[in-house]
This record gives C-alpha cells, structure tokens and sequence, in this order.
C-alpha cells in the first residue's frame, strides 16, 4: 500500500497590520471609554484632548498597560483653522510611532452640551455648538480623510435627543441631527473606498458632560431611568463598548446607520 504523500502547509506571506483609532476628546467620558474598550481589542490609539493633558496621558498610560502603542495630540474641534497642521501632527506620529501613513478608524466624539430654552439660546451659544458638533465634525474628517485607509471606518457620536425631545436641547439636537445626515452622505461618498460610516446615538448617560447634570440631578436621573426600558440611565462603558463592537471585525457591512444605545429610552 502506497503511502500518501502530504506536501507541508505553505507559510502564511499575508502581514496583519495593527489597527490604529483615533478618537477625539478621548481623555474623558465616552471618549475615554471607547479608547480603552478598543485597546482592550488590540487596537492601538491616537485619542485627542483640549485642556486636560493629564487625563489624557492617563488614558495613554492605561492603553500602554494593555500592550498598545498610544499617543494623546491636543486639539480644538471648535477651531477649524488648526484642522489642516492637526492633519500633519498626525501623519508625523503615524509614520513616528507606526512605520505607517494612515490609520483605521476615526471616532468624532469631542462635543459640549449646552442646556437653554429655545426662546433664551443666544447666538453666540448656537454658534459655538455650530463650530464644535458640525463644522467641527465636517471640517475635521475632511482633513483627516487623506490619511484614513482603504476600507477603515468612521463613527460619528451624536444623541438620542434627536428621536426624542427633551426641552432646553433644541439647538444642541440640531446640530447632532445635521451630523446623523452627513453620516449618510459620507457613507454614500466614501463607500468606493470600503469605509463605513455610521452614528451611534447615546441616551442619557452619567458623565461630566452638561455639567455632569444626568450624574448629579437624582431627580432628572430618577425620571430618565423610569422612562427607559431598561430601568436605569447609561454608564460611560455601555456607550465605549457599543462603539468598539462597532468597529469589530464583525460589522464592516454595517453603514449608513443610526444606532442608538440608550436602553430603550422614552420609546
């Protein structure tokens, strides 16, 4: 009998290259929890911050305990002016850090909240919500867009305020509404490339945010957490680990989307 002869396996040439996120206003909040959830899924970060260094060299700090490579680049995503040398920071630290010209995943989650009846919003608070929520977000991933790779992915984080309405968030809403449409034309504009672009939309969640308003006020905490189906308002790491699922390998034919992560909030 003939025995059968098997050739050994051929070595694998394919190099997995390491997935690098980048993450505004990444020190704190939601932005801190995505960062850590993606570091906890091997993926490597560039997380941005405006004012607090310290909080974000934290964050480095933790991504850096978990075996990833992480840096913090400061930036001001009301200020469109410092998009295009934010660009070339980032191209430096990629090539610096990564041996590589581009990055994978983009998370525009930077904001601020600003809480005034319609009839008492100023203009100069409607337009600083203009700059930071949806110039910001335009004009940024415009800028970054270059260096974004083939096939990479894009979350934009806006509100569930934009199903449900809540008084004194009129123009805060607006803004995340317009960045939900954007989200749609940049998965219509940048699909021929692979990227997907989708929003996640938190409920209300216990975070500095607003003043930390759902954290602290037991009374509007109370009532958010009976008007949800799920009994509770949201923590920070249910809206990090939402996103970093996300951008799992798993969901790359997801895009366009709404996803809301809010408990069934006010349905």
């Amino acid at each position: 009998m003939t025995e059968s002869f098997r050739a050994p396996a051929a070595r694998s040439s394919v190099v997995v290259m390491t997935r690098i996120a980048l993450i505004t206003g990444g020190s704190r909040g939601l932005g801190r929890s995505t960062a850590l959830h993606l570091a906890n899924q091997g993926v490597d970060l560039v997380i941005t911050y405006r004012t607090g260094a310290d909080e974000a060299e934290k964050v480095v700090a933790q991504a850096q305990e978990l075996g990833r490579t992480a840096i913090a680049l400061p930036l001001d995503v009301a200020d469109a002016s410092t998009f295009a040398g934010f660009a070339e920071a980032v191209r430096d630290a990629l090539h610096e850090h990564w041996g590589r010209g581009n990055f994978d995943f983009l998370v525009n989650n930077a904001g601020i909240g600003r809480h005034a009846p319609f009839a008492e919003l100023t203009e100069d608070v409607f337009d600083e919500l203009v700059n930071v929520h949806v110039k910001g977000v335009f004009f940024l991933t415009q800028a970054l867009l270059p260096l974004i790779a083939d096939g990479g992915r894009i979350v934009n984080v806006s509100t569930g305020l934009t199903r449900f309405a809540i008084p004194g968030y009129s123009a805060y809403a607006s803004m995340k509404g317009a960045v939900e449409v954007l989200t749609r034309y940049l998965a219509a504009e940048l699909g021929a490339r692979g990227i997907a672009v989708n929003t996640v939309a938190p409920g209300p969640v216990e975070t500095d945010f607003g003043g930390g308003v759902v954290r602290d006020n037991a009374e509007l905490n109370g009532f958010l957490a009976s008007r949800t189906a799920l009994g509770r308002v949201g923590l920070p790491d249910d809206i990090g680990a939402a996103i970093a699922a996300l951008l799992g390998d798993g969901n790359a034919w997801i895009t366009a989307q709404r996803i809301e992560v809010s408990g069934g909030t006010l349905l």
